[in-house]
């Protein structure tokens, strides 16, 4: 017992430490540092250490499955391997995070959205580890997930951490949020811009040129640190060479519209299972139907294990070896009919195979699905064209662009998918391309989902991510810091000669009635009674007399965008606020004005 206090109080006293030389460093900071100066410094730590994070978590995740790939070369019973290792892995991860680290991972980027709107951008310590084991475990032994997701999630965690400990405030916090996950991107296929771009596009609000320089050094100092532990050890290995025939555009504007439509696809069916898995309670149950539905698509189509870049580099190169490799339909790769089908029912599968992964209990990415969609889309497309003797496509540049298209769609990101494309394969050449499938695949998704496939979590949350500033702000606002109290209640029971003293003391207008049990039954408007306040004849007149219930109560649960919705719609000053029927007072609409006034300056303040 004495050495547990003894390490407790020293534990006590490093804190104490810690703090003390934060607090004198800030002194320190604010008056030798200006603040440009100071995020700038700080991009060389957080870019590192969100490279260093996403290298260790690729290099883990690769290391296992390269483990037991060597072990599966000796084996006469692949496939039925196939079907176990997924299963062992999800197993271990929930194991992972229910009994070691007890608490919720989940899948990283809508997770530093959500804390970004809500909880100014403050992320919980553990998730500057969590998501490297889980994630590793899952990928590493076959989950049909990314890494790609989890890598950003932890350097966007990392970030906040720092800001965290400096005590930085909401605007530095997202800032480095922002650097954290540029670099973590850039570090994973050595691609400075598009993680810049991913940035910007997916989690920043307000762009400035003090958010900008700081996230560009980030990425470069990460693609720094990932040049020097991996080498130029890229991703994808093909590059593209032909420069870009105007004539096929109407080809390409056929695969922005498919991609568009993969897309949509892909987030339908990974919501609905989502959906469906989460009525049922137990654990357990959950992980055997996921595991072993997850397991029967590997057996039958073994591309669809891991995350599935080698089976991408395959289709860059214009080979659908994969398809058939270790499976029942080796003999039929050869018939041009069967090679079609089978790459659509790829496709179609690998919507079930991430969801079933996730469902499962398995942490990990849509990243690398999405790009292998796209991939095997393009390859599909420019087969189907070559095979019908309608076109001369060539089969790379449209696994290539399909790749970006179905990035743009899912992601709700264009500009990531053009831009992620044109520097992994020195695919400049494709740019016009690219900006055709892109545009297209995201216009067409956007029919079908007005929230992309990381911020439709956060809106089911009840929070919208936008890049709409207005509605941005309004999302950091939360209905407990508005809500006023002072107002003097009153009880149905009284009478109007009770509610006099009351209205002496008073300095609001509004007089809600409540009964004894705090359940809101109306509310006294000053303005109603003050052509009676003084016929003394009418004093014995029962306060439920003289109230009245409002048109328009505002729930604690209700968005912001909802609640000023209802003070422009009602021309209302004060609305109550109701919960279960219960008074918790009121919101105005002076308040929601100068909350909204002073968020927007704490976070676009130059």
């Amino acid at each position: 017992m004495g050495r547990i206090l003894k390490i407790n109080n020293t534990k006590l006293r490093v804190k104490s430490r810690i703090k003390l030389a934060i607090n004198k460093f800030n002194k320190w900071r604010v008056t030798h540092i200006s603040e440009r100066q100071f995020m700038l410094l700080l991009s060389l730590p957080t870019g590192f250490l969100a490279g260093l994070a996403a290298i260790v978590i690729k290099k883990l995740a690769h290391g296992i499955r390269d483990f037991f790939f060597g072990i599966l070369e000796y084996s006469n019973n692949l496939n039925l391997l196939f079907i176990i290792l997924p299963a062992i892995g999800i197993l271990l991860t929930i194991i992972v995070v229910r009994f070691i680290l007890r608490r919720d991972v989940g899948h990283g980027i809508p997770g530093i959205l959500y804390a970004i709107s809500r909880n100014k951008g403050i992320v919980k310590s553990y998730n500057t580890y969590a998501s490297i084991i889980t994630s590793s475990l899952t990928v590493g032994f076959g989950g049909s997930v990314g890494l790609e997701g989890p890598s950003v999630s932890t350097g966007a965690s990392i970030g906040s951490n720092i800001g965290q400990l400096l005590r930085l405030n909401h605007k530095q916090i997202i800032v480095l949020i922002g650097m954290g996950a540029a670099a973590a991107l850039a570090a994973i296929f050595q691609a400075p811009i598009t993680g810049v771009i991913f940035a910007m596009e997916v989690f920043m609000i307000d762009i400035s040129m003090m958010a900008l320089v700081p996230i560009i050094v980030s990425s470069f100092v990460a693609i720094l640190t990932s040049y020097y532990i991996l080498g130029r050890a890229f991703e994808y290995t093909v590059t593209t060479t032909e420069l870009f025939i105007p004539s096929n555009s109407l080809y390409y504007i056929g695969l922005g519209i498919m991609a568009g439509l993969v897309s949509a696809y892909f987030m339908r069916v990974s919501f609905n299972i989502d959906k469906r898995f989460k009525k049922i309670n137990s654990l357990w149950v959950r992980f055997i139907i996921g595991a072993l539905c997850l397991g029967l698509l590997i057996f039958v189509f073994p591309a669809l294990y891991g995350e599935g870049y080698e089976a991408i580099n395959s289709a860059l190169h214009g080979d659908v070896s994969p398809v058939f490799q270790n499976s029942f339909f080796e003999p039929y790769k050869d018939i041009k009919w069967v090679v079609i089908v089978l790459l659509a029912v790829l496709i179609l599968l690998k919507a079930f195979a991430t969801s079933f992964t996730f469902a499962a209990g398995g942490v990990g990415g849509t990243f690398a699905p999405a790009l292998f969609l796209g991939a095997f889309l393009g390859l599909l497309f420019a087969l189907t064209v070559n095979y019908l003797g309608i076109g001369n496509l060539n089969v790379s540049n449209f696994a290539l662009v399909g790749m970006g298209g179905v990035i743009a769609g899912m992601l709700h990101a264009p500009l990531t998918g053009v831009f992620l494309i044109a520097e992994i394969a020195n695919g400049y050449a494709l740019m016009v391309p690219l900006m055709i499938v892109s545009a297209l695949s995201y216009a067409v998704n956007r029919i079908f989902f007005k929230d992309s496939i990381y911020t439709h979590a956060v809106v089911e949350k009840g929070v919208k991510v936008t890049h709409n500033k207005d509605i941005s702000i309004l999302n950091m606002m939360t209905i407990n810091r508005l809500i006023e109290n002072n107002f003097s209640t009153v009880n149905s029971n009284q009478t109007f000669k009770d509610l006099i003293p009351i209205i002496a003391s008073s300095t609001r207008n509004i007089f809600p009635v409540v009964n004894k049990n705090g359940d809101f039954e109306g509310h006294i408007l000053l303005d109603d009674i003050r052509p009676i306040m003084f016929d003394t004849s009418l004093y014995n007149t029962p306060i439920e007399n003289l109230m009245v219930y409002p048109s328009y109560t505002i729930s604690p649960q209700e968005s912001m965008e909802s609640i000023v919705h209802k003070f422009e719609e009602s021309h209302k000053y004060n609305i109550p606020v109701i919960q279960n029927g219960k008074y918790l007072g009121y919101v105005s609409r002076a308040r929601v004005f100068t909350t909204y006034q002073a968020t927007l300056k704490e976070i676009s303040d130059e």
